[in-house]
């Protein structure tokens, strides 16, 4: 018999179905009260981050900034007379203030010598320095501050920071997105397939034991471990014990750590969700364990479990801790995943925020930031087509 009252029936039998009202709608409204201003509190700073960093890093991503050298210089005429240059003087008129000499910025980093004439182009740019014109020598006429003329440029996907100083526009993120995804793979390779293989013997073989709960009891603090203390721990053993380097496979094994828990916890659950009736209907028709296992549970329950892998690399993908103690940062790219320097994205981070605010070094940290939120961001997308593609062929 249903407990569920009809509106009819509750207007007849005298029920009150509307919001509570004196001192238990005081407590209804208050608890609605703390309800919206959690979720303030926890979207608003989130917004913010995202605003912050993607304003500041998605320019860096898009745009590249010409390259500036100051040269003390005299208005002249070229040569041939047919057009206004500027004629480069010695340094000592211009800190002296002679002769009518005053300090330039010369765009591309060239130094032209002393009695070069430098062709000037920047009609524009004097009134309207954010324009942009790629033909422009001379910066900000009458002016000794480099003009920011972003100019369209794939250079941050193309080239890496390489020899490029901190207190110098230019770079790419190409080192850093080559090491973050060679350590994510490593951990990868070895995390997914023992949380997998280790979900597989709690829930086919081990159900109900004590070995199970014990697993699962180290698993759960596993999952609360800080992520310096992962790296410490594989610090600790391979190079204070064994000997060795810091290396970018030994950062990787303070990740696996870090991940095996995420992927194990996941897929676990997955596989408890499959019916026993599907195992016991293939048990009926004498199908061995394990092949019930591979061809019944395993496509039941596979769009779960690549779900929570994808969640577990995006999980340690932005981790921090154990790239600073284990791996020394490296500016240019590395291909060699034993070495013991190489970028990644969390330490290109790390690197720009020591700088001073107004190095362009600094830039690169934020479009580094951008790059590692827009990673993650569509590594948690795929996790969510997959768990919905699942969805669609259950139906």
């Amino acid at each position: 018999m249903s407990s569920v009252v009809s509106p009819e029936r509750a207007e007849t039998s005298g029920l009150d179905l509307s919001r509570p009202k004196g001192r238990r709608g005081v407590v209804d409204q208050t608890f609605r009260g703390m309800v919206w201003a959690a979720a303030v509190i926890a979207i608003i700073p989130l917004l913010w981050i995202l605003f912050t960093v993607l304003s500041k890093g998605l320019p860096v991503m898009f745009t590249a900034q010409p390259d500036y050298t100051k040269v003390c210089v005299v208005e002249g005429k070229a040569p041939d007379r047919t057009y206004s240059s500027y004629q480069r003087v010695a340094a000592a008129d211009c800190e002296a203030g002679t002769n009518g000499a005053s300090n330039r910025w010369v765009v591309g980093g060239a130094y032209p010598a002393v009695g070069e004439f430098i062709a000037s182009t920047v009609d524009t740019v004097s009134r309207d320095p954010k324009a942009r014109n790629a033909e422009t020598v001379v910066g900000i006429p009458g002016s000794d501050k480099a003009g920011k003329i972003l100019q369209p440029s794939l250079q941050w996907w193309t080239h890496d920071a390489g020899a490029t100083p901190d207190n110098k526009p230019g770079g790419g993120v190409v080192h850093a997105l080559v090491g973050t995804l060679w350590v994510g793979f490593i951990a990868s390779i070895i995390a997914v397939p023992l949380g997998v293989l280790g979900a597989y013997y709690l829930v086919e073989y081990a159900r109900g034991t004590k070995m199970s709960k014990v697993v699962s009891f180290m698993v759960d603090i596993l999952t609360g471990v800080p992520s310096i203390v992962a790296a410490l721990f594989v610090y600790a053993v391979l190079i204070t014990m064994l000997g060795l380097e810091r290396s970018t496979f030994a950062s990787a094994l303070a990740l696996v750590l870090l991940m095996l828990p995420t992927v194990l916890r996941s897929t676990e659950e997955m596989l408890k969700l499959v019916p026993d009736s599907l195992r016991e209907a293939s048990y009926a028709l004498g199908v061995p364990k394990w092949k019930t296992i591979t061809s019944v549970v395993t496509p039941t329950a596979f769009s779960g479990i690549a779900t929570g892998i994808v969640l577990g690399i995006a999980r340690v993908m932005g981790e921090t801790a154990p790239l600073l103690i284990l791996l020394n940062y490296a500016r240019n790219t590395n291909w060699n995943p034993f070495g013991n320097t190489m970028g990644t994205l969390p330490t290109m981070i790390a690197n720009a925020a020591a700088l001073p605010e107004n190095y362009p070094g600094t830039d690169r940290g934020w479009g580094a930031a951008a790059t590692l939120i827009l990673l993650v961001m569509g590594l948690n997308l795929l996790a969510r087509w997959i768990g919905n593609r699942g969805k669609l062929k259950e139906k």
